[in-house]
């Protein structure tokens, strides 16, 4: 069996400041179909622990879900910057932090079944505070949580932003085998 579609016709049908939408018609096995992809350049999501071994939270409101949501720092990559630099930017940004330590733990897509984004987990640690550059259309609340509640949040339901949920299950690992020294006195 043949997965792969093919592109016969690619078409933008919207284009904004953040994101851009296109229709593709495709080849499938009886024929063809349409697909309505979103195009983004991608984002740094980052598990910034503390020495005391908490991670650095956000809190703030989302339209989309129409609340307020918890979740790990994270940003849009801009056009020519590397992940990376995106996950430097965007720790000090939001949280005020620097990170000594920057390390690439994983990509993935968010919502594979229609928008083409990547977002790239990386751990963040030697944590040294400063000021906050906030984006001035951004407010945010900046806490520090020990992982273990935050497990306990995610298996209640509390926490239900997907790239927070990864965040917080591969910080846990790391944590029980004993790849991650944070909080470890």
């Amino acid at each position: 069996m043949t997965f792969e579609e093919k592109t016969i016709k690619s078409e933008r049908i919207y284009e904004g400041a953040i994101i851009n939408l296109r229709r593709d018609e495709v080849t499938v096995q009886n024929g063809t179909s349409m697909r309505e992809i979103i195009e983004h350049n991608g984002g740094a999501v980052l598990a910034a622990v503390t020495s005391e071994g908490k991670l650095v939270m956000v809190r703030q409101y989302r339209k989309p879900a129409g609340r307020v949501m918890l979740e790990v720092p994270a940003g849009k990559i801009d056009p020519g910057e590397s992940a990376e630099a995106a996950a430097k930017r965007e720790l000090k940004e939001e949280t005020g932090y620097t990170a000594g330590k920057i390390k690439f733990l994983m990509q993935f897509y968010p919502s594979v079944g229609y928008s083409e984004e990547i977002l790239y987990l990386y751990l963040c640690t030697d944590l040294t505070p400063g000021e906050t550059n906030f984006d001035e259309n951004e407010a945010i609340d900046i806490e520090e949580y020990e992982i273990n509640r935050l497990h306990k949040m995610v298996m209640d339901g509390d926490v239900q932003d997907a790239k927070t949920i990864i965040a917080i299950m591969t910080v846990k690992n790391l944590l029980e085998e004993g790849k991650l020294e944070a909080g470890r006195k």
